[in-house]
């Protein structure tokens, strides 16, 4: 018996493995999978529909209080950063080559647009299954509106 382990030869040990494109594997095995189950049925199969309201509710309240609270504090530090840039602007303490600015952002508007086109494929078929998991699952995906919407105005 280990006389016949030996005898293999390179080709007949490559065929034992299975080369995986990890690109493949990761369409096929989306992330709501991992969460929900392996069923490809939507939710509404595995829980009643009180059931997929609360955990949409909950789930959309937290993720938008989280938003509230850092939007806030995102746009106090933008809005005083700029407020003191103004200040020592005017006050002399710091010269802006306004020049030197708009050749900048011209040239980050190039960067993003090549940027864009290069992603939109990987973009559009993100936002297609995004859509379609929000077709299979509209109770939980409304329940989730509804309580980010409530978060947002906690």
């Amino acid at each position: 018996m280990a006389d016949r382990g030996e005898d293999v030869d390179a080709e007949s040990e490559d065929e034992l493995y299975e080369v995986v494109n990890i690109t493949d594997y990761a369409r096929r095995h989306q992330w709501w999978s991992r969460v929900f189950g392996n069923s490809t049925g939507p939710i509404a199969e595995k829980y009643s529909v009180a059931s997929q309201i609360m955990m949409g509710g909950v789930t959309g309240w937290c993720a938008g209080y989280l938003f509230q609270r850092v939007g806030k504090i995102v746009a106090t530090a933008v809005g005083g950063g700029f407020l003191l840039l103004q200040i020592a602007n005017h006050s002399g303490y710091v010269q802006v080559d306004w020049r030197k600015v708009e050749k900048d952002v011209n040239k980050a508007k190039k960067h993003l647009k090549k940027k864009a086109n290069k992603a939109a494929p990987e973009l559009n078929s993100f936002i297609e299954e995004s859509t379609e998991f929000v077709k299979r699952n509209i109770v939980i995906s409304g329940g989730f509106v509804g309580g980010f919407l409530l978060g947002l105005a906690s």
